[in-house]
């Protein structure tokens, strides 16, 4: 008998768990998004290219925004002509830089984001959460690997 926390037995992690874990967060990510007349792929590039070490090529980018979505890299270069479009990324050259206008946009999602952050994630005990990103960061290389292996 599957139960839920809240009956006071928790259930096993599997791959539905963090499934249903992942889209309902994103449901919510994807609202604000959506208020603010941008995609979810078109915000985890923006926050690739605002978070980079060093100015990137539009390929680096796209490599970087595929390890993080597997998405097929012709949708990605898409999103990268969208965000150009927007001006929220602009060529600097042979790299793409994000503009003000679009690190602005990602401070005003996260202002948008933080309250309910703090809801979905406040009380979860530390040693949980520890163990929740032990156990994700092992799913992530596992799957990762395989799905390396399935398009070698």
């Amino acid at each position: 008998m599957t139960t839920t926390a809240s009956t006071g037995t928790s259930p096993l992690a599997d791959a539905r768990a963090l499934g249903l874990a992942h889209y309902a967060a994103r449901g919510v990510l994807e609202h604000v998004l959506t208020r603010h007349g941008i995609t979810f792929q078109q915000q985890i590039a923006l926050r690739a290219a605002v978070t980079a070490d060093a100015r990137q090529t539009p390929e680096e980018l796209v490599a970087q925004v595929r390890g993080f979505l597997k998405a097929d890299p012709a949708d990605i270069r898409t999103t990268l002509d969208e965000l150009l479009a927007k001006e929220l990324l602009v060529a600097d050259g042979a790299h793409l830089r994000p503009t003000d206008a679009g690190r602005e946009l990602l401070a005003a999602v996260g202002a948008d984001t933080a309250p309910v952050t703090a809801r979905v994630w406040g009380g979860i005990p530390a040693e949980d959460l520890a163990a929740a990103g032990r156990v994700l960061a092992l799913v992530t290389e596992r799957a990762d690997a395989e799905l390396a292996a399935l398009t070698a």
